[in-house]
């Protein structure tokens, strides 16, 4: 099995123009191992005008202490945070003022960093993964043509 690369945002759908368009954009994520010992890192790449769905912690090995997992998009400190106790899921949960919900409606018109933070006192153990979900719309963050032919 080996993985394909697109160089745009793809559409998929039957009817790609006109007033039955019916092409949506899939969702796609990113995940990246999270342990005790790096407590900082750049942990996704996201293509200009990308729309944020979600993000979660799936935690593998128990954190030796109540960690928060603290996410950072871009150069804007605009943060979404996780607190992990156990094994097992946890969604992130994003700040909801006006700029942080026009970053996660749409990156900007450049790729984009997403960085982490893993913060507890006395950390000796933990492990999991982290994961992004996210639409790769237009740089501009446009998901549907700006033009329609018939």
């Amino acid at each position: 099995m080996s993985f394909s690369t697109f160089s745009g945002p793809l559409r998929v759908g039957t009817e790609r123009y006109g007033a039955n368009m019916n092409t949506g954009l899939p969702v796609l994520a990113q995940s990246t191992p999270v342990v005790f010992g790096t407590l900082t890192g750049n942990a996704f790449r996201l293509p200009a005008g990308s729309q944020i769905l979600s993000a979660t912690m799936q935690t593998t090995t128990v954190f030796s202490a109540a960690t928060t997992v603290k996410l950072t998009i871009g150069s804007t400190d605009i943060t979404g945070t996780a607190t992990v106790t156990t094994v097992g899921v946890a969604t992130v949960t994003f700040a909801t003022s006006t700029a942080a919900l026009a970053l996660l409606s749409n990156v900007g018109s450049s790729d984009v960093t997403v960085t982490y933070t893993l913060a507890g006192a006395g950390l000796t153990t933990g492990a999991g993964n982290l994961i992004l979900q996210y639409v790769q719309r237009g740089s501009d963050g446009a998901q549907n043509p700006t033009t329609f032919q018939n």
